[in-house]
């Protein structure tokens, strides 16, 4: 059985999220507004969808790279649990030179579904050594 992402649609005018090629890991999510972002501007950008993720997945927010190579804007990371049910909104920034403006129906981030294990944490007085066991002293950081 395939488990599916069900999308809800807020308004007419919204995108469905979708692979660009069938070989993508991550799918696309649209504006579903026009938005202009000044340098150093950051705003939330409406999707006009909902998801449902299945259970055990998380759905990670991350950059399109032909945003931020052609325009400088970065998505500033998301997570969503399975068990959030509200608008998708993407938050941007923009760290190019210009104005940046968003048009509606325009692919600004991508989301990808990770399958999830829930792990018991647990204190211990030491960790198993590795290759990497001592080059940084992180006693005392909080």
């Amino acid at each position: 059985m395939v488990d599916k992402l069900k999308v809800k649609k807020l308004n007419e005018n919204a995108n469905l999220p979708e692979y660009s090629l069938d070989c993508d890991i991550a799918f696309d999510v649209k504006a579903n507004e026009s938005v202009s972002l000044n340098p150093t501007e950051q705003k939330e950008i409406h999707t006009g969808i909902a998801m449902e993720i299945p259970e055990g997945y998380i759905g990670l927010v991350r950059d399109r790279f032909g945003i931020v190579t052609r325009f400088g804007a970065h998505v500033i990371a998301g997570t969503f649990d399975h068990s959030y049910r509200e608008e998708v909104t993407i938050m941007m920034i923009n760290l190019g030179k210009e104005e940046l403006y968003i048009e509606e129906g325009m692919r600004i981030a991508q989301i990808v579904l990770i399958p999830i294990n829930k792990l018991e944490i647990e204190e211990v007085k030491e960790l198993s050594k590795t290759q990497r066991s001592g080059k940084k002293d992180l006693t005392g950081l909080k």
